[in-house]
């Protein structure tokens, strides 16, 4: 299995102390040692990176843990690999535009029968169930919707429900971004933490790291962190039921 981690964010936040904890399980503290990545949003424009190698290893995982990038919408993945060579062209997480933006996607699991996911126009590039599986969910909302749909919320609701028919095949935990709406959905384990004022310590469980996040943040400031287990040892997170989905908006869970 891989790890995922995920960020929403009402302003522009860095990622590092929770990407620091991901690092670690990358070959040290995990056994995902099969390639890693992370994806920021700019608006609408994605920078990612990229690597092969474990990422507790990586002078690039290394670079993003200490350089504060700040985004709204991040997605992470370690990985181990079920399903297709290490390699970049399999390492999380995947990009592809619909509808004049980016969407961001990474998949922790282990599909069958998923070559047989219709695709369309969104061909695999590299040979993973995960991102077949990415470009199925495309193909079927660009079908559902040939135009832009009415409200982007639509089109997530509208994918929720494809995640269950995906559940069928195996286990399917996933994050997908459009840089402003999150979602998740769980079939064994994902966690979140929503943090708003008071904000206070929060301590790394992989990692002797701690932070003050009142000294990082204002009182407006909402920022929510998705992991496949918690990153932290001294705060309450949300454990997810198996074929429970949630959405986010700017760092708020939405109903």
């Amino acid at each position: 299995m891989c790890e995922l981690l995920g960020m929403s964010a009402n302003v522009p936040t860095d990622i590092c102390f929770s990407f620091k904890g991901l690092k670690e399980r990358g070959g040290r503290t995990g056994p995902h040692k099969d390639g890693w990545g992370v994806a920021f949003y700019e608006n609408k424009g994605v920078c990612t990176f990229k690597d092969a190698l474990p990422s507790y290893q990586s002078e690039i995982a290394r670079l993003v843990s200490d350089y504060p990038i700040k985004s709204k919408a991040v997605i992470a993945h370690v990985r181990q690999a079920n399903r297709g060579r290490v390699g970049l062209e399999n390492t999380h997480p995947f990009s592809r535009e619909l509808w004049g933006r980016y969407w961001t996607y990474a998949h922790n699991g282990q599909l069958s029968g998923y070559q047989q996911l219709p695709v369309a126009r969104f061909t695999p590039v590299g040979t993973t169930d995960s991102e077949r599986a990415f470009c199925y969910l495309l193909s079927e909302l660009d079908k559902r919707y040939p135009q832009k749909p009415p409200g982007r919320k639509a089109a997530f609701t509208f994918i929720q429900r494809k995640c269950k028919e995906l559940q069928k095949l195996g286990v399917f935990n996933m994050l997908l971004t459009d840089g402003e709406y999150l979602l998740t959905y769980c079939t064994t384990k994902l966690h979140w933490i929503t943090r708003r004022a008071p904000f206070g310590i929060a301590r790394l469980s992989d990692v002797d790291v701690d932070i003050d996040f009142s000294r990082e943040t204002t009182p407006n400031d909402v920022v929510t962190i998705i992991a496949t287990e918690p990153l932290t040892n001294n705060e309450q997170w949300h454990k997810m039921a198996a074929g429970e989905s949630q959405l986010f908006r700017y760092g708020e869970p939405l109903a």
